[in-house]
């Protein structure tokens, strides 16, 4: 049985506190298979993830948090930086061309800047045929929203399109990394790419935070990585 957090920020996201290696040491410590980076609307972090990753025997999805102009997007096994601000379906096809593939990261979550993309956006996405083979699956459990709501209302679109459910942490520090996950069958990446081609995947959940947890870790990580933030090194 694999394991993979799909969704996860680092000091090269603008609202990120962990460094690379870090992560990669939280990831193995947990019992981590595969990872996915996704800083904000960059790849430079993830990147430099991919190459540290054998020395922690974790595997890493190269991708990122795309900002398009319906909300944010998780483009994954990308090793190109993608535009934001373009529309959605705009978007997921430049993912495809690239290789690559989308998950719809905590849709309707609002409040605290969050930037979801709605219903009506992912369906009518999901009417063009190209879309729908790379944007494969929906985050229907994110640990770290402060909109708890919204998990629920992305389940019941996810069951009513069929398509595949993740889990993530959508950790902005190390300690959050893991609080969810998404089981598959095997342990590398492809056979968790495979996975969630054919809905072959499960939740794991841990303990979950509070909001007053989640944001004042954030804070306080926050403050303590202003130095390593600005200097962008990890």
């Amino acid at each position: 049985m694999g394991l993979a957090d799909l969704h996860m920020h680092t000091i090269y996201s603008y609202d990120g506190t962990a460094s690379i290696s870090a992560i990669l040491t939280r990831a193995r410590r947990i019992g981590l298979d595969v990872i996915a980076i996704t800083d904000h609307d960059e790849i430079a972090g993830s990147l430099k993830a991919l190459n540290l990753a054998p020395k922690y025997s974790v595997e890493v999805i190269p991708g990122s948090e795309v900002t398009t102009a319906e909300g944010d997007l998780l483009a994954l096994n990308i090793t190109e930086k993608i535009q934001r601000g373009c529309p959605l379906i705009e978007t997921v096809l430049k993912v495809g061309e690239l290789g690559g593939f989308c998950i719809a990261p905590h849709p309707m979550a609002s409040g605290f800047g969050m930037k979801s993309l709605s219903t009506y956006s992912i369906l009518k996405a999901l009417r063009n045929p190209d879309v729908a083979h790379t944007l494969i699956a929906i985050e229907t459990y994110n640990a770290t929203t402060i909109d708890r709501l919204s998990n629920h209302y992305a389940r019941i679109l996810a069951e009513r399109l069929d398509i595949t459910q993740t889990a993530s942490s959508d950790a902005h520090v190390v300690e959050a990394i893991g609080l969810g996950a998404t089981e598959f069958d095997g342990h590398t990446a492809q056979h968790l790419i495979t996975a969630l081609q054919t809905g072959n995947v499960r939740h794991r959940k841990q303990k979950e935070w509070n909001s007053v947890r989640i944001l004042g870790s954030w804070a306080a990580n926050y403050v303590g990585s202003a130095f390593t933030r600005l200097a962008n090194t990890a």
